[in-house]
This record gives C-alpha cells, sequence and structure tokens, in this order.
C-alpha cells in the first residue's frame, strides 16, 4: 500500500493465481480500477513503494520505476540468487536519502544506494557495499528516515544496525543462541525500537536509542568470551504460534501488532522495564478513530 492513499500494488500468487506472477498490478481504491501494469522476464519476489517510486524484485534483478506519473523504468539492477525478494526503500518524502537497500553481490553483503535524481541520470550515486555477515541474507529493514538499516543473516541469531551515513554498524542485537528463521525485522516510527519475528514464535523488541534498556548476558564482563557475551538480548518479548510464519509491525502507544498465516493476531504493549501486556484487539477501532484514515 502506498502510504495511506487509495493506491494499492500487488502481485497474485498460489497454485493458481487470478493474475500471472510475474505482473504487478496498480489499483484504485477511488475508481475502482486497475491503473497500471508492469511485467517482468521472471516471477516477482516483491513489491516496495513511495510516493515517487516504484521498486520490484525478482530473484536476481531490481527494476526502480517512476511512479505514479510517468510510470517509466528509471534502472535495473543485478543482484545475487534473492529468493525472497530482499529489497527495501525509505518510504517518507522527508527521508534524508531516497534509500534503496538490497542485498549486494557478495555473500552475506549489502548496497546501499540514493535514488535522488536518478530521473535526471542514467543511474543514481554508485551504490556502496557493507559486509553485514558471513551467510546469506534473510530478513532487511530501513527506518522510516532512511539512516538506518538492519540486517539478519540466515542463521537468525544476530540482528546487527547500521549508520548508513557512516557506512557502519551502530549496534548487534541477539534474538537468541539457536539459529533461527527469521520472518520480519520492524523499526519503530520514531526508531527508537526494533522488532523481529521467528520460527521460534517469539516476537523479541529492542531498545536502539537507549541501549542500556537491552538485556546483557551476566557474564558481559568476561571479555575473553567473544562476542555472544557483548551482543545485546531483547528488552521484551512475547509469544504467538511457534512454527507459523508471522509478521509484526510497532503500533501506538508502544505496542506492537503481530498477524500470522493462521489467521490469528496478536497485540501486546510493552514498558521500558521489559514486561508485555497483552490488548485486547482493537486495531480497527485504531483505524476508525484515526483523522487520516477517516478522510
Amino acid at each position: 500500500m502506498l502510504q495511506r492513499t487509495n493506491l494499492l500494488a500487488f502481485c497474485s500468487g498460489s497454485p493458481r493465481p487470478k493474475y500471472a506472477n510475474n505482473t504487478v498490478l496498480v489499483y484504485d481504491d477511488n475508481t475502482k480500477k486497475f491503473v497500471l501494469e508492469f511485467t517482468f522476464p521472471a516471477p516477482i519476489k516483491a513489491i516496495r513503494l513511495r510516493r515517487d517510486k516504484l521498486v520490484v524484485a525478482l530473484q536476481r534483478q531490481i527494476h526502480v520505476f517512476s511512479f505514479p506519473e510517468p510510470a517509466q523504468r528509471l534502472m535495473t539492477l543485478e543482484t545475487r540468487d534473492n529468493p525472497f525478494g530482499l529489497c527495501e526503500l525509505a518510504a517518507l518524502m522527508t527521508a534524508e536519502k531516497q534509500l534503496l537497500v538490497i542485498p549486494g553481490h557478495k555473500l552475506g553483503s549489502i548496497q546501499l544506494l540514493d535514488l535522488a535524481g536518478v530521473e535526471r541520470q542514467a543511474c543514481s550515486s554508485a551504490p556502496v557495499t557493507i559486509n553485514a555477515h558471513q551467510g546469506e541474507l534473510a530478513c532487511l529493514a530501513v527506518n522510516a528516515q532512511g539512516s538506518m538499516v538492519a540486517t539478519a543473516s540466515n542463521k537468525g541469531t544476530l540482528i546487527r544496525v547500521w549508520d548508513v551515513a557512516k557506512k557502519s554498524q551502530l549496534i548487534e542485537l541477539r534474538r537468541g543462541s539457536d539459529p533461527a528463521m527469521l520472518y520480519c525485522i520492524n523499526f519503530s516510527p520514531d526508531s527508537e525500537y526494533l522488532c523481529c519475528s521467528s520460527d521460534k514464535g517469539t516476537i523479541h523488541i529492542f531498545a536502539l536509542k537507549n541501549t542500556n534498556l537491552n538485556r546483557r548476558s551476566s557474564f558481559s564482563t568476561l571479555t575473553f568470551l567473544g562476542n555472544y557475551v557483548e551482543s545485546q538480548w531483547a528488552l521484551a518479548n512475547f509469544t504467538v504460534p511457534p512454527e507459523c510464519a508471522c509478521v509484526c509491525a510497532f503500533g501506538s502507544r508502544s505496542t506492537v501488532i503481530a498477524i500470522c498465516l493462521d489467521g490469528t493476531f496478536h497485540k501486546y504493549s510493552f514498558t521500558n522495564e521489559g514486561s508485555c501486556h497483552r490488548q485486547a484487539f482493537d486495531i480497527f477501532l485504531d483505524i476508525c478513530e484515526d483523522e487520516d484514515y477517516l478522510s
């Protein structure tokens, strides 16, 4: 969805899709019509939108378009094999950069590109590569301001947060000690917190601004034990049905919402002391009370 507007971009899936899985369709909910269509030579893995750009990820390519008018291809980027369609775009028009983050050509690396001015040039500024992990990437996230990037590998034990301006690591967060498949990483709107979900059935919440809130290992003073004890553990966590794919994101007033593949919804509030409390799921009431939605 393009923020809170009437435009929706989607691609069909399932074994018997209604539309081709290599086509992006843009639907206008005001006119109840499809207004744009983009067709590609391979199945689509992911779609990202901001008010002036549309980004489409294939298994080995990233396509960038101007959007919505004129809708034309601006650039095509080659990537290493990208079965999850990993790519993230800073969506706020007031973001520091029109930041696009995609997998790099080297194992475990990411590329950072500023799409500002790409319409006027053959390509944007040269991409910057960060060697984020030793294994294949599993998740990417960009904060709304385009100033931080979070990465995780397919091992699923560590999440690293990077400073976009300095191209350096800000913090290393530990989800756990056992390998896991991470489904989702998300920053809070104010970039003070980060949440993640995995196949372990636990949603982890980390503090980014006041990192003293995060938990440390009881062996953290024993530096000879290495990076394991130096990592920061979650400020708070709550559980959802295990082994069920789940996405999570921040709501209002220090809440995290998780939506699972089995159709269940979970909403928890958290405190800086690390406690979590389940709330009645009133997201529809929250939406109706928001003037932006009503307008």
